[in-house]
């Protein structure tokens, strides 16, 4: 129980890396994009691989469908209500001219990416083979670039060094509790039901990198991005064999 709560913290630890990182280096925007670019391709892999995979050899191809629609819709909705309360930049490691960032939309955006992520680490645990390496690569390394640019934009929104790092213990807290529930709700589910949550899960993480995550990649990184990506994925598969 308290192994999914530990990983949950260290896959969510990144964050706060990147938030340091932002606070007292100067790294390059296209590096920001490039790593973007990497994890996007590991999450992509690993919602492919882990979660609907698993759902669709545990529940079959109507709970994995249902579940994985409603995962991409409730995202989607969450996310335009909290970009038009000032989320909408929280992956923006640049902050425009005319673009209204908040603080508070930014945290509650992050929260909102890390939530899905953490619960199926949690639920990975329950198949007695240990955690998905797959999982916690993925998210750790995505996790990463969200806290570099997140941090820039709090920054910009003049929040302190201290509130920022307290928001980003706040969500690596937040995650680890995540993955400890993810662990002990879907041990109590049937198969289907299990099956249709995991869907739902991939379902938010391919809407959220589709609309966040691959845009800043591009826009940072370049051209050159859709290369990194592709050998995100070939690594998320590699680590899944």
């Amino acid at each position: 129980m308290w192994t999914a709560f530990m990983w949950g913290g260290i896959s969510a630890s990144a964050v706060v890396i990147g938030a340091l990182a932002a606070l007292f280096l100067k790294i390059p925007r296209r590096i920001i994009g490039w790593i973007m670019a990497f994890g996007t391709g590991t999450l992509i892999g690993a919602a492919t691989f882990e979660l609907l995979g698993d759902a669709l050899n545990d529940g079959g191809m109507i709970p994995t469908a249902i579940g994985f629609t409603a995962g991409a819709v409730v995202y989607t909705l969450f996310d335009l209500l909290i970009s038009a309360k000032g989320g909408a930049g929280r992956k923006r490691s640049g902050r425009k001219e005319g673009t209204n960032q908040s603080g508070l939309g930014i945290f509650a955006g992050t929260v909102m990416d890390a939530i899905p992520e953490s619960i199926m680490l949690g639920a990975s645990l329950l198949a007695g083979n240990g955690v998905s390496v797959v999982l916690v690569v993925s998210i750790f390394v995505s996790n990463i670039p969200e806290g570099l640019s997140s941090t820039v934009g709090l920054q910009g929104s003049q929040y302190s060094r201290a509130k920022i790092m307290l928001m980003w213990l706040s969500v690596l807290l937040i995650s680890a509790f995540a993955a400890l529930g993810g662990y002990l709700f879907l041990e109590q589910l049937p198969k289907e039901m299990g099956a249709a949550i995991g869907a739902f899960a991939g379902g938010g993480i391919i809407a959220m990198i589709c609309s966040t995550m691959m845009p800043e990649a591009f826009e940072e990184g370049g051209p050159v991005v859709g290369l990194i990506a592709s050998m995100g994925l070939l690594v998320s598969l590699l680590l899944d064999i």
